[in-house]
């Protein structure tokens, strides 16, 4: 088995088509999507908000 890991970087408000165009065009099976959750003002790092700004997608490949 071999894997392949994707970057995706993304704005959740308005990537979601993208994502989506992405993720259907992979060749293998999609075994995690991992989110980077980022923590750069001062709301986010006392964990009132939060912000994704990548995905990590890990495709299964033959």
């Amino acid at each position: 088995m071999k894997y392949k890991v994707h970057r995706f970087d993304i704005n959740m408000e308005r990537d979601q088509h993208q994502l989506e165009r992405m993720l259907n065009s992979l060749k293998g099976e999609v075994v995690s999507i991992i989110p980077n959750v980022a923590k750069t003002t001062l709301f986010q790092i006392y964990g009132i908000t939060r912000k994704v700004n990548f995905l990590l997608i890990v495709e299964k490949v033959n």
